[in-house]
């Protein structure tokens, strides 16, 4: 499968959900040009505090009494805390004080924005992991030290609670919150082509765009269907560890990159999503079933809903024949008229390109034409 995934790009074929609110457009590129269909739905969008009253009061209460540890977690989050304070008149008084501390920054983004400011980090976890950060500040010990910690949006299972266990004063510097998206009728379509399994894998970039996908799902009554397809079908892809807890707290299993980051996130679903795909020797051919669309012979052939839905039906029992009733059971609202399936058939063999794939069994039903070499030919 090597020759068609560099010919077409190891993604296609397949369909990517991105629930994304920030960086979207440049996850569904890398996804595109790799030959992915992309369908994007924010599950939440990101509003910034600079005329909120409880981010003033931390910034003023920080300037006034001075912490011993400040912990950035994101660059959007610390840069917008110095703008913000910038427009309160009090951005060199921040930026003085934070001169004095011991300052940590979760990852490189964090560095660099700390240094744009002209501050310098004290340190940052090679892992890009709050989990490491706890575990310094830990061994250094806490007691009686005020720790201001960046607050972005989503919880930071047991880090505040270890740290004040651990005898600290932990003051959260709220930066901006997550919220629900302005128009909802994208993620709803997104929850409604994932119930029906029309998504070959979904990306999550943050813990709460995770969070609302599942709180929507239940809002909507629907979350059995969703959690069923998460769980049986859909890749679920996770830029890291900390964005698939609500997922994982729901049995839903994740794949992550080693580097919690966009580009290594598309290299993990370039490498998983091919091996999802089947490859089956039909009528002469060398056919490969992704998620809407067919590799026959290298040439990758779209392929209708309808009409996938029946050509899985006949992949899963491959040679064997499938009665027009039970592919009219995996057509997606068919009804009961029998008449559907054939016109799904015939759609479904315009789009191959090779009428020979499939074969007419009178008054049975249909089949895939499966050489008789099929056990070792083509093997993967």
């Amino acid at each position: 499968m090597q020759d068609d995934d560099a010919t077409h790009g190891p993604l296609a074929g397949f369909t990517v959900g991105v629930t994304a609110a920030r960086r979207a457009e440049e996850l569904a590129t890398l996804l595109q040009r790799r030959g992915a269909a992309v369908l994007h739905a924010p599950a939440l969008r990101i509003v910034p505090l600079a005329d909120d009253s409880e981010l003033l009061d931390a910034t003023k209460e920080l300037i006034d009494h001075a912490p011993d540890v400040v912990v950035a977690t994101t660059a959007i989050g610390f840069r917008g805390w110095v703008e913000a304070a910038d427009g309160w008149g009090v951005g060199d008084q921040l930026l003085d004080r934070l001169r004095g501390v011991e300052l940590l920054a979760r990852g490189p983004k964090v560095k660099g924005a700390i240094r744009a400011a002209g501050l310098t980090e004290a340190w940052s976890p090679a892992s890009e992991s709050m989990a490491e950060v706890l575990e310094r500040l830990l061994a250094e010990g806490v007691r009686d030290r005020r720790i201001a910690l960046q607050l972005h949006g989503e919880p930071l299972p047991g880090f505040v609670e270890s740290l004040r266990a651990a005898g600290a004063e932990v003051v959260g510097v709220p930066v901006y919150r997550w919220m629900p998206p302005l128009d909802i009728a994208p993620l709803d379509r997104m929850l409604d082509v994932t119930a029906a399994r029309g998504l070959d894998a979904l990306t999550f970039t943050s813990a709460p765009a995770a969070a609302s996908f599942l709180e929507r799902a239940e809002t909507r009554g629907m979350a059995p269907e969703v959690l069923g397809a998460l769980h049986d079908d859909v890749l679920v892809a996770c830029v890291g560890p900390v964005t698939a807890l609500p997922l994982q707290a729901r049995g839903i299993e994740t794949v992550q990159p080693e580097r919690f980051r966009l580009g290594p996130l598309v290299q993990v679903l370039c490498g998983r999503l091919p091996t999802r795909a089947r490859t089956l020797p039909v009528a002469g051919h060398r056919m490969t079933i992704r998620g809407h669309a067919v590799l026959v012979d290298g040439g990758l052939r779209p392929v209708p809903p309808a009409g996938m839905a029946m050509l899985q039906a006949l992949a899963r029992r491959p040679g064997w024949v499938v009665s027009r009733a039970d592919l009219l059971r995996a057509l997606p609202g068919s009804g009961t008229d029998e008449h559907a399936v054939e016109t799904a058939m015939t759609r479904l063999r315009t789009a191959l390109g090779e009428p020979r794939l499939i074969q007419t069994v009178v008054k049975r039903g249909y089949r895939l034409a499966l050489d008789p070499t099929a056990d070792t030919k083509y093997a993967d």
